[in-house]
């Protein structure tokens, strides 16, 4: 009799832990943590790769796969633009050169045009989907890079073949994107 007693109070006692685990694991003021696939350092930028990572949700697989790779793609472009930029006004600051700006203007629009096309180096170095069963959605990660030293090198023969750069701006534009691949093959080494 005494033991059929104490079973509902060793259940109770049984399920502190697991009623403290639930207690714990209520979302924060910010709302619960969500760890996304492709994060962290090995997906971020650094001296040697601009790196992209993106993300797309839609009802169909290939639309989701579309907006996650345009995404990463946008992501990637804003980096190497936003680079190049910062390169270019150093250039502008330092140079005394009254053509510095026009320079700094063709190279924005190299810049720009080499991100609207295919990139040969672009390399896509993951990829996840997910299907949620309750709303029929795709969720879709992918990562993309691109090795610094070759997006420069592959921005100078850009450079080259377009007609509206003058000789005196193409060879600013080398000096400029020479210094860049150093700048990575050092960070590679």
């Amino acid at each position: 009799m005494m033991n059929a007693m104490n079973q509902p109070f060793r259940t109770a006692i049984l399920m502190i832990p697991v009623l403290l685990m639930a207690a714990c694991s209520k979302p924060g003021p910010a709302g619960t943590k969500v760890k996304q696939p492709f994060s962290g350092s090995k997906y971020e930028s650094n001296g040697t790769w601009f790196r992209g990572t993106g993300q797309g949700v839609s009802a169909k697989q290939n639309i989701a796969r579309s907006k996650a790779d345009l995404d990463a793609k946008n992501q990637l472009a804003g980096q190497v633009g936003t680079n190049m930029r910062a390169v270019t006004d150093q250039y502008r600051g330092q140079t005394e050169n009254a053509g510095a700006a026009d320079v700094a203007d063709k190279f924005q629009s190299l810049v720009r045009e080499v991100m609207n096309t295919e990139i040969a180096d672009l390399r896509k170095i993951g990829e996840e989907t997910f299907h949620n069963d309750e709303n029929g959605n795709y969720t879709v990660y992918v990562a993309y890079e691109i090795k610094k030293n070759a997006m420069f090198r592959f921005m100078k023969k850009q450079a080259r073949a377009d007609d509206k750069i003058d000789d005196i701006t193409r060879k600013k534009i080398d000096e400029i994107l020479d210094e860049e691949i150093k700048k990575a093959d050092a960070a590679e080494e």
